[in-house]
């Protein structure tokens, strides 16, 4: 019984990975780029991708959100304040979002001209790490609310990450963060990723987040994670040149 649930979570994963290739190469070819922002429950993603988006709009990059949720179209809301072209993406009880779902919403939605698209995953660090979305940029955040042994208890999340964010830099203090064992066990399932630090409603991290984004965008390299997602081989637990390019994204460098 268990091999047989295991085969059928193969093809699922199979299945989801040919549909994100094809999605990542028919984006690449109208030249959008995709960011898969991961994160559990309360990390400060929502809020952190709002300043991302509104600092975005004022420069006049064609960016664009989908935010994804059990329920509800709150963060659609909150993140439409920042002026730029959002949707909720209601997964009906789904823990994850799927390659299918983020197909059918660029299909039907995304503006002509958007060169850029942020998607908000479900909350959650254990189903969406398994879920190749097409995206060109993954990245996991954490608050440093949540405990420096986050990435151990999460090694697939923190493990695929193209990008690392460590967010809610102000209560580090309050909260009694160890910074440096939380590098050092971020560095334990995903060696040379980048950690860059954030504190949203400061503004803290938020044009250094931008930058590295529109540096993929633009062609440059980025990290190569030691569980990327790859065709075929999950378990379950082209170049743009646009205004505001920044410096690519270098595996060794982690702050």
């Amino acid at each position: 019984m268990c091999d047989s649930v295991d085969e059928v979570t193969q093809a699922v994963l199979a299945k989801n990975d040919g549909l994100a290739a094809c999605l990542r190469d028919e984006l690449t070819r109208r030249g959008v780029s995709v960011v898969n922002l991961l994160s559990s429950p309360g990390s400060g993603k929502t809020e952190l991708l709002g300043r991302v988006l509104a600092r975005a709009v004022e420069r006049g990059i064609p960016v664009a959100a989908l935010t994804a949720d059990l329920a509800t179209e709150n963060d659609a809301d909150r993140l439409a304040r920042s002026g730029a072209p959002v949707k909720q993406l209601l997964t009906d009880g789904l823990c994850h979002l799927e390659a299918r779902q983020l197909r059918g919403h660029v299909e039907s939605w995304l503006p002509e001209g958007t060169s850029l698209l942020f998607v908000e995953n479900v909350g959650n660090l254990v189903c969406p790490a398994s879920y190749d979305l097409g995206e060109n940029l993954r990245i996991v955040l954490m608050a440093v609310t949540e405990g420096e042994d986050k990435p151990l208890k999460y090694p697939t999340a923190f493990g695929s990450a193209h990008l690392v964010v460590l967010t809610k830099t102000d209560l580090a203090g309050p909260a009694g963060f160890d910074e440096a064992a939380f590098a050092a066990n971020v560095r334990r399932v995903n060696p040379g990723v980048e950690i860059l630090h954030s504190c949203a409603r400061a503004g803290d991290g938020v044009d250094t987040l931008l930058q590295r984004v529109l540096a993929v965008r633009d062609g440059a390299a980025v990290h190569r994670p030691p569980l990327a997602p790859r065709p075929h081989s999950h378990s379950h637990a082209g170049s743009h040149t646009h205004e505001g390019a920044g410096s690519g994204l270098a595996a060794g460098r982690v702050s």
